[in-house]
């Protein structure tokens, strides 16, 4: 047995058969023939000394042999790809790729994006909207603003400040409803996408702030934020709602946020991306702009009455 590596083109051809346990679907990402990719699984196998692969009539299993190595050669190519995808992306300096929630995409990043493409043509900005969180030493992403509590072990991360969620309506709604207390009888919207708050965020926390005890809402829930927003701007109820993502439709009078209560999370969003690429011209631009918005727009509407709601438990 020899301890020397074979070619890396037999170890590629091995890994892309492994995935997708078909040497022909593998032929085909790689744009060579199967007769080549045979060859190649072959050459690994005269180097070990054992079969990889047992083939079958219309298809191939992994050996015993096959199944120990499979793991870390798919492990070594993604390191791999990482390391070179990250070489590639700090040699550019005019793309920049952000990750953020929809509904933080679409009620406070995209509404403001104008002022900065204006300001910085020379960077060609992309944006990826997913719930699914980034991996930020695997995914094609630069920056990552993500909402929670943190902390993000082996990443940059530079905290914007504490969140607070107060209750949103449409002004036909407000009129009816003029109190906070006059509140226990008003259709709510209820957002179960913020549950993940510990200590919650909820109704019943923010009846506590105002007073009243032992409230339990009732009204239409929702599992997606930005269709809790659209449902309280076409007055379904009141919506107990964060700052940032309320900020469009109450400046441009969809909502209003009569009550100058607000329950205060210590949850916040972070600016996010890999140690050291802070450095890098355009990431260091748009953290700046990010920043300078989050206080611009902070307490544009007026001063609340933050309720910690750590204090109502």
């Amino acid at each position: 047995m020899q301890d020397r590596l074979p070619p890396l083109t037999a170890l590629r051809a091995f890994e892309a058969a492994a995935r997708h346990m078909s040497f022909a679907k593998a032929a085909d990402e790689l744009h060579v023939t199967p007769a080549a990719l045979s060859f190649q699984i072959k050459s690994l196998e005269e180097h070990l000394g054992a079969p990889v692969f047992h083939r079958l009539n219309r298809a191939v299993e992994l050996t015993e042999a096959g199944r120990a190595l499979a793991p870390g050669i798919s492990e070594g190519f993604q390191s791999l790809n990482v390391a070179w995808r990250r070489t590639l992306s700090q040699q550019d300096h005019d793309s920049l790729t952000v990750a953020a929630g929809p509904a933080f995409t679409a009620k406070w990043l995209a509404p403001r994006l104008y002022e900065f493409t204006e300001a910085h043509p020379e960077i060609n900005l992309r944006i990826v909207t997913s719930l699914k969180l980034v991996d930020l030493h695997r995914d094609d992403v630069d920056v990552a603003i993500r909402f929670g509590y943190g902390p993000y072990e082996n990443l940059y991360s530079v905290p914007a400040r504490k969140e607070w969620l107060t209750p949103a309506m449409t002004p036909a709604l407000a009129e009816q409803f003029p109190t906070p207390q006059s509140l226990v009888n008003a259709p709510l919207v209820i957002n179960d996408y913020d549950g993940f708050l510990n200590p919650p965020c909820d109704w019943p926390t923010w009846f506590r702030a105002v007073g009243i005890q032992d409230f339990e809402p009732r009204g239409t829930r929702f599992s997606n934020v930005e269709h809790a927003i659209d449902a309280a701007c076409a007055g379904v109820g009141v919506l107990l709602g964060r700052r940032p993502l309320l900020i469009k439709d109450v400046l441009e009078g969809r909502l209003v946020t009569p009550f100058k209560i607000a329950i205060e999370t210590d949850a916040r969003f972070s600016f996010l991306c890999l140690p050291g690429a802070e450095k890098r011209t355009q990431i260091a631009v748009f953290r700046d702009w990010y920043l300078a918005e989050i206080e611009k727009t902070a307490n544009i509407w007026g001063e609340f009455d933050l309720v910690p709601v750590t204090s109502l438990q």
